[in-house]
């Protein structure tokens, strides 16, 4: 198992490979991710534990998930018992890796805390506090650049783990340190994929947003939730299939 070196074209070709094994099975793609999120929901809402347990089981979904485009990948069946498919393989690992994923994620959201003034922002957000509109937006974007910053090698270390602890036995510690540096290396290609991503959600947004302006006579088109619902509905699955694309490059795997 090595990691490639790929160039940025393949970055900017993830995202159009994952709307291609998306469409192979679009009803089958759909019943799999609303599943996910049914569960995570479901999960996340139990008493004490569920928040900690829907995060612990994250890295076993997302085997799941990818599992499903490497499926679309090899002209095999896309059906929905695949959305456990992460839970067959390496599940002591993928628990480990979950119980890593939820100290990073709590990590992180510590260190915001005491990094931004979120006193200030909830009176922002309240409404009690009235500011200037150059100060409204910085209190805004202060503890999301921050969280942004300090989740990004958690991304990384994240990325490819649970696909190498389940598909290449990997140990949690190694499969980390693996996808870290595959992520490290292909920061161009990543950068590419990202700028992409960008750019598909700005246009989707637009998109959505004139579709429903028209449709409603532009009473729908000012509702972000009627826009994000269809983006999720359309965009989810193209993204988690886009996972696989980049895996598949990095460390090799059946042909788009």
């Amino acid at each position: 198992m090595q990691a490639r070196i790929v160039s940025p074209l393949h970055g900017v070709r993830w995202l159009g490979e994952g709307w291609r094994l998306f469409r192979a099975a679009p009803l089958a793609w759909l019943v799999i991710v609303f599943g996910y999120y049914l569960l995570i929901s479901v999960v996340s809402v139990l008493p004490f534990v569920g928040f900690a347990a829907a995060l612990v089981s994250v890295p076993a979904f997302s085997v799941s998930l990818i599992a499903a485009a490497r499926a679309a990948a090899c002209h095999a069946p896309v059906h929905p018992a695949l959305l456990f498919e992460g839970f067959r393989h390496q599940l002591a690992w993928q628990l480990v890796l979950g119980v890593v994923y939820l100290a990073c994620v709590w990590g992180v959201g510590a260190l915001t805390a005491l990094a931004t003034d979120l006193t200030a922002l909830r009176a922002l957000l309240s409404g009690e506090e009235r500011i200037d509109e150059a100060g409204e937006m910085q209190q805004l974007l202060r503890p999301v650049g921050v969280a942004l910053l300090l989740y990004t090698p958690v991304m990384m270390s994240f990325w490819f783990a649970p696909l190498l602890a389940a598909w290449h036995s990997t140990a949690p510690a190694k499969a980390l340190f693996f996808s870290f540096v595959a992520c490290l290396i292909n920061w161009r290609a990543f950068l590419a994929y990202g700028a992409t991503l960008v750019l598909a959600i700005a246009a989707l947004s637009f998109l959505t947003r004139a579709v429903l302006g028209l449709l409603s006579g532009g009473a729908a088109a000012s509702d972000p939730a009627l826009i994000a619902g269809p983006l999720a509905i359309l965009f989810m699955p193209t993204l988690y299939a886009s996972f696989y694309a980049s895996y598949r490059d990095v460390f090799g795997g059946e042909p788009v």
